[in-house]
């Protein structure tokens, strides 16, 4: 006879596998600080190559003016006051990355130990049905 929780208990963890299930693995496969770790270096990266492609925007955009104060500007302070928006910029960044990646991973290990809790319902199923068959 089927059993239809166990039926939709699979199906369930099935949906889990093709969806999430591969994603959720892969993080967890981490322990939490190498994964805050890396994912906060790849931010870091990301976000100077980000910052470096708006600034490189803007001098094009506005490339003419830019050209033509190019000697006027005091290029110490200029220099200066790129470097204090870069920092400014990245440690925003960086904090929302690092709060955005540990909820990430605080979430996928919340839906493995639901997605095991399952597969030990099935396993009891299981073991439930050898014992009715012995």
């Amino acid at each position: 006879m089927i059993d239809v929780d166990r039926v939709r208990l699979m199906t369930r963890m099935a949906s889990y596998e093709a969806t999430d299930g591969k994603k959720n693995k892969a993080i967890a496969s981490y322990f939490r600080s190498d994964y805050l770790a890396l994912q906060t270096i790849k931010s870091i990266l990301f976000g100077t190559i980000a910052y470096l492609f708006v600034l490189a925007i803007y001098i094009v955009y506005d490339l003419e003016v830019f050209m033509q104060d190019i000697y006027h500007i005091d290029l110490l302070v200029f220099g200066k006051d790129l470097i204090i928006k870069y920092l400014v910029y990245i440690i925003i960044y960086t904090l929302v990355a690092y709060a955005i990646y540990a909820r990430r991973y605080s979430n996928a290990r919340k839906s493995l130990r639901c997605y095991y809790n399952n597969l030990n319902k099935l396993s009891n199923y299981y073991d439930v049905m050898d014992e009715e068959l012995k």
